[in-house]
């Protein structure tokens, strides 16, 4: 494969940290086409499945989707994309990687391994092993938790005039407005001041999840989810009467739950 082939996508949370990673990778590889840098695993998502890179670089923590689980939806929204790692993890992590055989970068990132690494990239070619990267993704999620603060449990949002306190669990979805964001329960619907991207990182991602860039659904108020010819889903409420799209490469994600 000719150098000149070679595009690459960059997901990383911390502009410094992303911006940092674009300049060193540019120095490193100057035939590498970055098409996309991303703030979050959703637009790194969407990336993959527009550009099927040949490489993506990936944080592992990002907020919401994480990226370890945009790497596996990526062996089915692009296959053919050789995945690096870019962690800040311990030991532990690393030996994760290392018995996968999966490419991985340390913070703070040094030249010497990431020549190291573009190097490898050169030299093959070759599909995702979904089995690899789920089974590590199951080694990581068995390591014992960090501390970390509890996920919200509840928020305080406007209905016209009047403000509301509204429990986590009795929210169906929120939906991106601008710089805010829609809250949505049975009951009907409040504005909350905050940033959608922001709230992915103080739910529980276990009970929250993204199905499109702008949509994250409570998974209990889910009814049921029907894919269509094209990839897209669309998502039915328990307790609502609307339905939500799930957009093609967003569906991947449902497979690894």
């Amino acid at each position: 494969m000719s150098e000149r082939a070679f595009t690459c996508v960059v997901a990383e949370d911390e502009s410094l940290l992303r911006e940092s990673l674009v300049k060193q990778l540019r120095e490193a590889w100057p035939e590498l086409q970055i098409v996309a840098e991303c703030e979050d695993g959703a637009s790194a998502l969407e990336a993959l499945a527009e550009h099927t890179p040949t490489v993506a670089f990936l944080d592992i923590r990002m907020p919401g989707i994480s990226g370890l689980e945009v790497a596996a939806a990526a062996a089915q929204v692009s296959p053919r994309t050789q995945v690096v790692f870019v962690t800040a993890y311990d030991q532990y992590a690393i030996d994760a990687f290392e018995r996968g055989a999966v490419d991985y970068l340390l913070k703070p990132i040094s030249p010497a391994r990431l020549s190291t690494t573009v190097q490898r990239l050169k030299e093959r070619t070759g599909n995702n092993d979904a089995a690899v990267l789920a089974d590590l993704l199951q080694r990581l999620g068995a390591r014992p938790a960090a501390a970390a603060a509890p996920p919200l449990t509840w928020i305080t949002a406007s209905a016209g005039r009047e403000t509301r306190l509204i429990l986590v669990d009795e929210v169906a979805y929120f939906r991106a407005d601008n710089k805010y964001t829609t809250v949505v329960t049975a009951e009907g619907e409040a504005l909350l001041r905050t940033p959608i991207r922001e709230l992915l990182g103080v739910l529980d991602p276990s009970t929250f999840r993204q199905i499109h860039r702008s949509t994250i659904v409570n998974l209990k108020a889910i009814a049921g989810i029907v894919r269509d010819d094209t990839g897209r889903g669309t998502v039915r409420l328990k307790s609502r009467t609307e339905t939500l799209p799930v957009s093609a490469p967003f569906m991947a994600l449902f497979r690894h739950m």
